[in-house]
């Protein structure tokens, strides 16, 4: 296993990448990198159909702040196991799996080389599976979750067709296949105009370079098993109230004009459950850490003010 730095999309400085072995077999990529003096570890937690990366430069920037980082690719995508002979269907039967991913990931490179305290920065996809873990685990210090994957968006489909599609394909064995109007192979240069990801092209440039050299990395779409599994685990959160907790304080930090993701949903769920906190970044497409630098700024600001009394103590 390899990383694939790019001229646009260097290396972060002694960014070690390592195997991860999972309870099931499934074999994971992924990384960290060590600072001086470190205040503690930022973990990157990327979202479906990401690739550790396009997160070289929010680690670049952590690490200047002071952080260790550690990042790793999720089953089905990036530079870790496939789960079908067509590597581009992003695909999984159940999001257990992913916390499997999260687990191997978490103690077999973040707690076994990464200086605490620890805190989980992670996008969309990623920061649903953090808050399925969150429940129970005490890893982190602090979380910040971009863009979160709370309740699903479908579109122009009604919602009474899409429960009917799911559970026709899966019912008949064809979880398998791609969701309809959805791209069957990784978003490149030309995908750009009207993308609903990110307004900032060169770092959309930046992230094809990255796939053109290694274009293993890329997936399409999601498969209707995958669609199956995300319902059913959005439900689960959505039944989250009042009386639930979890480990440790949450901020969500939404895309103002997201079109991939339910900011409706994400309120609800913040105004719901304790110990969880919401900011909007209005100017933002869905992908916060590869938008323009003045969004990306503000994501920063956000970071150093969450984490600041945490770090502070831990330096006391």
């Amino acid at each position: 296993m390899k990383l694939y730095p790019t001229p646009e999309n260097p290396l972060p400085a002694g960014a070690v990448c390592v195997p991860v072995k999972t309870r099931d077999g499934v074999r994971l990529r992924a990384l960290y990198a060590q600072v001086e003096n470190p205040k503690g570890t930022a973990v990157l937690i990327g979202g479906r159909g990401d690739f550790m990366e396009r997160y070289f430069e929010t680690m670049r920037d952590l690490m200047a702040r002071g952080f260790a980082v550690a990042s790793f690719d999720f089953r089905g995508q990036g530079g870790s196991e496939r789960l079908l002979s067509n590597p581009l269907r992003n695909h999984i039967r159940d999001f257990h799996d992913y916390d499997e991913d999260f687990s191997a990931a978490m103690t077999q490179v973040v707690i076994a080389h990464c200086p605490r305290p620890y805190f989980a920065v992670a996008h969309s996809t990623g920061g649903h599976i953090l808050l399925r873990n969150l429940r129970r685990r005490t890893w982190f210090a602090r979380a910040i979750i971009l863009a979160p994957l709370v309740g699903l968006l479908y579109g122009l489909w009604p919602l009474p067709l899409v429960r009917i599609l799911v559970f026709l394909s899966n019912s008949l064995g064809l979880g398998w296949m791609f969701l309809p109007a959805q791209k069957r192979e990784p978003l490149g240069r030309e995908d750009f105009p009207g993308n609903p990801l990110t307004s900032d092209r060169a770092r959309w440039e930046r992230d094809s370079a990255v796939l053109e050299q290694a274009p293993h990395l890329g997936v399409g779409g999601p498969t209707f098993a995958w669609l199956k599994a995300a319902r059913k685990s959005t439900a689960a959160l959505a039944a989250l109230g009042t009386r639930d907790r979890f480990t440790c304080p949450v901020l969500m930090v939404m895309a103002g004009r997201d079109r991939v993701v339910d900011n409706e949903a994400a309120h609800r769920f913040a105004e719901r459950v304790p110990g969880v906190s919401l900011i909007v970044i209005r100017e933002s497409l869905h992908e916060i850490l590869a938008e323009r630098d003045e969004i990306r700024n503000q994501f920063l600001a956000v970071f150093d003010a969450f984490v600041e009394d945490i770090t502070r103590q831990a330096a006391a």
